[in-house]
């Protein structure tokens, strides 16, 4: 009954997720041109929408990542104490992670951006910025490791 339930929840979050996520970007690239900036380049109406989207979406993914492990660890710590503290290990992993791509983001200000973006172009909102797109590449690699670490490993188990 509880894995029917998990399967169909998670298949409609799915589904919902990348309808919104599909609308999004059909407005972002459909959507039309404003004036552009800096007489060249162009300024699509919808990037605020898009880059809201994708803040909600990053935000989900972090709080349901904290909330499944610690829901993980304080189930883990029931039965086994010592297993319980070493999942702590993703945790300091992930933090780690984090503060290595903060301290190699590069805080040089943008040129060309316009008026309403300059307070966002200081050298710690850049860092920040740095910090997560340099954490995504490197989980995204992580995962084409892992998938393809586990197909061969299943192929070689046959």
């Amino acid at each position: 009954m509880a894995v029917t339930k998990i399967r169909k929840i998670s298949s409609w979050t799915l589904l919902a997720v990348s309808i919104i996520s599909g609308a999004i970007l059909g407005l972002y690239y459909l959507g039309g041109v404003g004036e552009p900036l800096n007489g060249e380049m162009k300024n699509p109406i919808y990037t605020g929408e898009l880059l809201y989207w994708s803040y909600i979406l990053l935000g989900l993914c972090a709080v349901s990542m904290l909330l499944f492990g610690i829901t993980q660890f304080f189930n883990k710590f029931k039965s086994n104490p010592k297993g319980a503290i070493t999942s702590l290990i993703v945790f300091v992993t992930f933090a780690i992670l984090l503060i290595i791509a903060y301290a190699i983001g590069d805080g040089t200000p943008l040129s060309g951006i316009n008026i309403d973006s300059q307070k966002f172009n200081t050298e710690n909102w850049l860092k920040i910025t740095d910090m997560w797109l340099y954490a995504m590449y490197i989980l995204l690699i992580i995962c084409i490791i892992a998938i393809l670490g586990g197909s061969v490993k299943k192929i070689m188990n046959k």
